[in-house]
């Protein structure tokens, strides 16, 4: 009987015993507020909570915490506006009045619970007289659906009169009443808001502060169950208003979080299915839940600039409103254990800027008015791992076909424009001749290995650093690997053996030029590769992931990555040795700090070379010691602390989700 089969009896059987507080989701209700979305935003740049969003959606929502007198979703929070701002408070924030215009309900007081799952909010509120419930889940990447349902729990019947009201943080939008639409146009954004009233006929005022909409009044006998939904739209000119609104307009919202709740429960049953074996208790399926949540908090679809859809490295973080090269490698390979084609444009959403040479920019964002694309630089090449990984998740040769030629011209390109002295050994470097650059192409952008580098001109527009690093060639080996896989499949026989001849030689450079013996490990060399520069670091053990090491050097290498005064940390696998005296653990950024890539890339090197009872006890120290990563509410940080476990740096972070969800599934 497979893992599936075995899944699927054992949720029916949950079901069973657990009867209506499951609600037939067993899987989404154990993970259920993974992340805590709780937080009253004081200002449109309030970044002290997180937003929930689904379906690519470019904009989201969170709960208002107890001191809110208000009943409704925070938010939203526009991604569509600058780099991410808070529209209200609560934009869509309910009142309910009796024939006296008295409140009905005191939300201050009457809050009941408020739940957050991988498929939609819901919050509820009750005193003696009502009982109010609202849920808010996804139409599509363009609309989200809120629906409140209101009982009546006394002896009598009761006339209740809705209304809904906000205040604005932005002064740059204008607000029209539109055949009882509240639309919103902003200055800074193409993209228009509509709000509708669906099974209620609106009464729309445009106020100084934002807008009031006093809806159909309700009147519901003893335990009568009445319903409002409003309709949520931010929509780019892209995309037809049109159709949504038709699309809207067919939709009935229960059938709608129905659905979205299959889909979560299903995707989650297969992610779950493919845990390791060691990963097999609970709390590693709630982790699995989180981690997808977190990735799909960050997941946009296709707008203006982003010809195709993919992942911010976080929403959170005002800076990181974009698609960086690097980052997509990573997040499509995670990805496309659960959704293939989101992977897939992951990756073509950088290579639709690839330029005539090859070179692929750093990062793109949607509005180059907001921030430009930077093409001073690329990243360490992985984009051919990337694609492999989609390809071994969906056997689509017309994928590989799709990219090999785009994958040939990227990994070209670095030879023709980052081997100085035309070795064949590639350097780190710039477009435009700086420094900076330079090292932002590494990816690692304030490495102590970059300490002394010097800037080098190898032709217009084509700088190389003094220095040529060992983590690069290391990608560069495993590149030609995995493009001779994908000539293989498509029929390329001359080339696949082209690609595994480049393999050999290169792997004979990587291992005569960066290996030291007396230290048992790899580093960078001066340009020459007469000298080592030995600073002890992170990149030194990718030739362990690129399979490049020997069993003999990996050997040695082990035993530094096993030293608790080296690489054994608390949280393992700091991105610069414990001992080396520029070891900054806190605010060093990469001078200590854990990076779950770099982490990752360790732990599987050593899988890879058997050393699985090795890789499992890092793997287990990197999740369990790492704040917060089990905990329910916390979520996952850029880096963490080596020594202590706190988290670092921005939250709700992609890469870091995408690399332990890439530790706990088997490498298949």
């Amino acid at each position: 009987m497979g893992k599936r089969h075995i899944l699927f009896i054992l949720s029916f059987f949950f079901i069973l015993q657990s009867g209506s507080a499951q609600k037939g989701f067993p899987i989404l209700e154990s993970a259920k507020n993974s992340l805590n979305y709780k937080g009253n935003p004081a200002k449109a740049e309030d970044r002290n909570s997180l937003a929930f969003s689904d379906k690519g959606a470019w904009f989201a929502f969170g709960f208002l915490d107890t001191s809110n007198t208000q009943a409704g979703f925070s938010g939203p929070f526009l991604m569509t506006e600058q780099n991410g701002v808070w529209l209200s408070p609560s934009f869509v924030s309910l009142q309910l009045t009796d024939e006296n215009k008295n409140e009905v309900i005191n939300w201050k007081n009457a809050l009941v619970n408020q739940n957050s799952y991988n498929s939609h909010l819901e919050q509820q509120f009750q005193n003696e007289k009502v009982s109010v419930k609202q849920q808010l889940v996804y139409l599509s990447g363009h609309s989200a659906l809120q629906k409140t349902s209101i009982t009546n729990k006394t002896g009598k019947a009761i006339t209740l009169y809705p209304s809904y009201n906000a205040s604005l943080f932005l002064n740059d939008l204008k607000l029209s009443d539109e055949n009882k639409t509240l639309k919103i146009v902003s200055s800074k954004s193409t993209a228009i808001g509509y709000i509708q009233f669906l099974n209620s006929n609106p009464v729309i005022e445009i106020t100084k502060e934002g807008y009031k909409a006093q809806t159909e009044k309700l009147t519901l006998k003893p335990n009568e169950t009445k319903e409002i939904v409003v309709s949520q739209t931010y929509i780019f000119p892209q995309y037809s208003w049109q159709k949504e609104k038709e699309t809207i307009a067919k939709t009935t919202f229960n059938t709608l979080l129905n659905n979205t709740q299959k889909e979560k429960e299903n995707l989650l049953a297969q992610l779950i299915a493919k845990k390791k074996v060691i990963y097999k208790d609970n709390i590693y399926s709630d982790l699995i839940a989180k981690l997808e949540l977190t990735l799909q908090n960050n997941t946009r679809i296709a707008a203006e600039g982003l010809k195709h859809g993919g992942l911010f490295p976080s929403y959170n973080y005002e800076w990181f409103h974009g698609f960086w090269a690097w980052d997509s490698w990573k997040h499509a390979a995670a990805v496309a254990n659960y959704d293939t084609e989101l992977a897939k444009n992951q990756m073509r959403a950088l290579f639709d800027y690839q330029e005539p040479n090859g070179f692929i920019p750093d990062c793109v964002y949607r509005n180059n008015l907001i921030e430009e694309n930077n093409y001073r630089n690329t990243k360490a090449p992985l984009a051919a791992w990337a694609i492999w990984q989609i390809y071994e998740k969906t056997k689509d040769a017309g994928f590989l076909k799709e990219f090999y030629p785009k994958l040939k011209l990227y990994h070209d390109w670095w030879y023709k424009e980052r081997d100085h002295d035309q070795d064949g050994l590639c350097e780190f470097g710039s477009t435009d001749g700086t420094l900076i650059a330079a090292k932002w192409e590494s990816g690692m952008d304030n490495a102590v290995r970059f300490d002394d580098s010097k800037i080098l001109k190898n032709a217009e527009k084509a700088f190389s650093l003094d220095q040529e690093s060992v983590d690069l060639n290391s990608f560069l080996y495993a590149e030609k690997n995995y493009l001779s896989k994908m000539a293989q499949v498509l029929k390329l026989t001359k080339e696949s053996k082209d690609w595994q001849d480049e393999s050999t030689a290169l792997k004979a450079k990587i291992q005569a030029q960066f290996w030291d013996a007396s230290t048992g490990w790899y580093y960078d060399t001066t340009i020459d590769g007469k000298s080592l520069i030995k600073i002890m670091g992170c990149e030194g053990y990718l030739p362990i992931w690129a399979e490049v090491a020997t069993p003999e050097q990996t050997k040695l290498m082990k035993e530094n990555m096993l030293n608790p005064a080296i690489f054994n940390t608390f949280v393992p696998l700091p991105t610069l040795a414990a001992n080396h005296p520029k070891f900054k653990p806190e605010g060093g950024y990469w001078r200590g700090p854990i990076w779950l890539d770099q982490s990752y890339f360790g732990i599987n090197g050593l899988e890879k070379y058997g050393y699985t009872n090795e890789a499992n006890q890092l793997a287990h120290k990197l999740i369990h010691n790492a704040d917060g990563v089990l905990d329910k509410g916390t979520s996952i940080r850029e880096n963490y602390q080596p020594l202590t476990g706190k988290g670092l740096e921005a939250y709700n972070f992609s890469w870091s989700a995408a690399h332990y969800l890439m530790l706990l599934l088997e490498d298949k």
